[in-house]
């Protein structure tokens, strides 16, 4: 009796105080450019480690940003865990920029190794200038509308006028900062976190060491190493879905969960310059298909390769007119292939490319950006195509006709056998009919003067006539 009693005692306790027990801890891995693949892969992590009754899930970061709507995706799962996250910026030398900022901020713990930094969190579509004017200044807020009587510090005044002038740029720019900002400080003050400086980091894109975030509360705690962290944060209370829970982390055993194989197909895939490399891919091989007919695989991979590319091309942001660029600079590289210009079409094609390429992913969100080197390279490939394909035309055309009966008047046969007017050469592995106006003799060679039909009309070849006399028509 008194052992189910104490069991139930320890089973209120529990639920008035709920502490997680020693067991698992999920390590998820979020490394550079943040898509929509990576999304799916943190997002299915934490949903994973809540199934499996996990004590907590570290999510070790280290990225330049990226787009904005996974990020999000991933914030609202942190949000809604019943597992406490703990983001741990690492190893030395990472960074969680932009998208990252808002992911560190959102996390239950914020860690960071020494040497890490962490911030500009501007939305990169602010890059951009024209649009509407802001308001003029006598419709502006500021500190002093809102009634700055002395109470405050001149800190905080200057704080509050930066927090309330206007955003530059386009009405949909400053929709887009305002709507960043209040973000950004709503994630930062559910953890009691410094919502200032988070303002800040959108604003002014501003930036901090490991050191600095400590300093101003931008995160709970610096940490060297993984077991260092565990460490840490033992015995650490945390809310969780508006509940205090408390941590208890040594021992823990880790359980890295890498992502799957389809995972890493599509972050591959998502690489800007594997999109470039499919886009081409399946337009070649859709060409090719199309100037041979029935040879079947060149269509077949080119297919593919285009349905590959428009999955990478709906998560990537994109400027489609760089993208017709690309395509209009491919149909002339490969024009020049069928109709000859001598490098005209081909010369046009590669500009078309290069300043498609550059305009197609030149968007400015971090890890998204398509490397200049790799452009000028593929372009210098396709050029020496280019010049491969006009220098082979050329000889072509020097080399004149190998078939038909302009390979057959000049050529030069062997006569089998002894004629005068009519008989037998042997010209191009064949038997030809012959005429001639001079006796030949068996064996002697013979040049075609002309062809009528299937009748050549020759002449003897004497050591003292050229191999190729000139042609009579």
């Amino acid at each position: 009796m008194l052992r189910t009693l104490a069991i139930v005692a320890a089973l209120l306790l529990a639920a008035a105080s709920p502490v997680r027990a020693q067991g698992t801890a999920v390590l998820l891995d979020l490394e550079g450019a943040l898509g929509v693949a990576t999304a799916e892969y943190i997002t299915g992590g934490i949903e994973d480690a809540q199934e499996a009754d996990a004590a907590l899930v570290i999510i070790r970061m280290d990225t330049p940003g990226g787009l904005m709507e996974p990020m999000r995706d991933i914030v609202s799962t942190i949000l809604a865990s019943s597992v406490p996250v703990v983001t741990y910026v690492s190893p030395a030398g990472a960074r969680a920029d932009s998208a990252g900022t808002f992911i560190l901020l959102a996390s239950h713990v914020a860690a960071m190794a020494p040497t890490t930094h962490v911030g500009a969190a501007t939305p990169v579509s602010l890059g951009g200038g024209g649009g509407q004017e802001s308001p003029p200044e006598e419709e502006q807020p500021s500190s002093r509308q809102n009634g700055g009587e002395g109470e405050k510090s001149r800190e905080d005044s200057e704080t509050d006028e930066a927090r309330d002038a206007p955003v530059p740029g386009s009405a949909m720019d400053r929709k887009v900062m305002n709507d960043a900002i209040a973000y950004i400080r709503g994630l930062a003050n559910a953890h009691g976190r410094n919502a200032d400086w988070a303002e800040k980091a959108v604003r002014e894109a501003a930036t901090l060491t490991a050191e600095g975030a400590l300093e101003l509360n931008v995160i709970d705690l610096i940490a060297i190493s993984q077991s260092e962290l565990l460490s840490a944060i033992d015995g650490r209370e945390v809310t969780v879905n508006n509940e205090t829970v408390t941590l208890e982390t040594e021992g823990l055993a880790i359980q890295h969960i890498e992502p799957s194989w389809r995972i890493k197909i599509l972050t591959t895939i998502s690489n800007p310059e594997i999109a470039l490399l499919l886009v081409l891919i399946g337009i070649y091989g859709l060409l090719f298909e199309g100037y041979n007919p029935g040879a079947i695989v060149p269509g077949v991979v080119g297919v593919i390769a285009l349905l590959l590319a428009a999955y990478a091309l709906q998560v990537i942001p994109v400027n489609y007119a760089g993208l017709a660029l690309i395509i209009v600079g491919i149909g002339l590289i490969a024009a020049e292939a069928f109709v000859p210009s001598f490098g005209a079409l081909g010369l046009g094609g590669i500009a078309a490319f290069i300043f498609g390429a550059i305009m197609m992913f030149d968007s400015g969100v971090p890890g998204f950006e398509i490397s200049l080197a790799f452009v000028f390279v593929f372009a210098a490939v396709m050029g020496a195509t280019v010049l491969l394909t006009v220098t082979y035309i050329l000889k072509l055309h020097r080399r004149g006709a190998v078939s038909g009966s302009g390979s057959i008047v000049g050529g030069t046969g062997t006569a089998m056998q002894d004629f005068t007017g009519e008989g037998k050469v042997w010209l191009e592995g064949e038997s030809w009919h012959a005429v001639s106006s001079e006796p030949v003799r068996k064996d002697q060679p013979v040049v075609v003067r002309s062809i009528e039909g299937l009748t050549l009309h020759v002449e003897p070849l004497h050591r003292d006539n050229p191999k190729k006399a000139e042609i009579q028509t």
